[in-house]
């Protein structure tokens, strides 16, 4: 039996009613290897996927070929927008450009600059992956990218600062207890910074209210219910993945560096701390983004009446970004 499924444009290959397909699609989603694309390829993936709309395929054409056409593209191309996705800011970017600042984020004995520094340069990054991994269906003015990335960065700021600060004059804590506690500071300024990176970088979509499609895939209005739970459902996302990210080194790390080996080879300390950090992050994003499909679905009965008159459909969808 083929791996590969009969080919359905825009559809997952994996069913998105359990958590299971989801996670499978998300894969692909993340594949660092569409990172190394070039134009010539992604051309030739949006060309063969034009054609298979238009009903001209060339003979010869398989499901697989016609997949992995479709994976490529929805790596690159924003749906919305129709536009090139920047690398560092693609979903399969996320974590090669990620790990960097999460070991970063994770190094002992910050200081307060230290401290700072990573957490604006992990908001930063977030801010342009949110933004450019949005629902674009309603344009959005730029505005809302800065005030998103200023709030997104004072918070996780404020939150680190504020809780490195306690733990220093927490003078009953032995130093051993405060280093190990200081290593799980970023998790609750990352996660709380995520929320505050979300909502405020996508607060126009609660204004505005976001598309909403019948089973046809047809625009059957505009709506803020939708907008709401979209919002919602990423938020929830942003604060399941630092948890693994975050949460998991430190307590394996405060282990390894009990081993004779690291005791002896200090030097050696950073790089496993950077592989550690990989692997929860590759481990982490998946498992974070599944936890809703991208095109989830509302009940018409849960909308704005306007859109219960436009449509027979019991059940419409919506983008909710990643």
């Amino acid at each position: 039996m083929s791996e590969y499924p009969t080919f359905q444009y825009g559809k997952s290959r994996f069913d998105q009613n359990t958590f299971f397909g989801r996670f499978r699609h998300f894969l692909d989603v993340i594949d660092p290897s569409t990172l190394f694309v070039t134009e010539k390829r992604l051309q030739e993936s949006v060309q063969l996927l034009d054609r298979f709309r238009q009903g001209t395929l060339p003979p010869g054409v398989t499901d697989a070929q016609l997949w992995q056409a479709q994976k490529i593209k929805q790596a690159i191309i924003h749906p919305d927008t129709g536009e090139k996705i920047l690398m560092p800011f693609r979903m399969s970017g996320f974590i090669p450009f990620g790990t960097p600042v999460v070991v970063g984020l994770l190094l002992p004995n910050q200081t307060l600059a230290s401290t700072i520094f990573w957490q604006w340069l992990n908001q930063s990054h977030n801010a342009c992956v949110n933004y450019c991994n949005r629902n674009a269906s309603k344009p959005a003015p730029v505005s809302k990218f800065v005030q998103g990335y200023l709030g997104a960065v004072t918070s996780a700021v404020s939150i680190a600062v504020g809780l490195n600060v306690l733990i220093q004059k927490a003078s009953r804590f032995s130093p051993t207890t405060r280093l190990l506690v200081q290593r799980f500071i970023p998790f609750p300024a990352v996660a709380s910074a995520n929320v505050c990176n979300v909502v405020l970088m996508r607060h126009s979509e609660l204004s505005e209210g976001i598309n909403v499609l019948d089973s046809n895939g047809n625009v059957v209005g505009t709506s803020k219910v939708a907008a709401r739970h979209a919002l919602l459902e990423t938020a929830l996302t942003r604060v399941v993945l630092p948890m693994p990210i975050l949460v998991l080194p430190p307590m394996i790390m405060a282990s390894l560096e009990k081993l004779p080996l690291l005791q002896r080879q200090r030097r050696l300390v950073l790089p496993i701390h950077s592989l550690v950090c990989l692997a929860a992050f590759g481990l982490a994003l998946p498992l974070a983004i599944s936890l809703f499909p991208q095109m989830s679905q509302i009940s018409v009965n849960q909308l704005e009446p306007e859109i219960a008159m436009a449509t027979d459909c019991k059940i419409v969808t919506y983008n909710k970004g990643l």
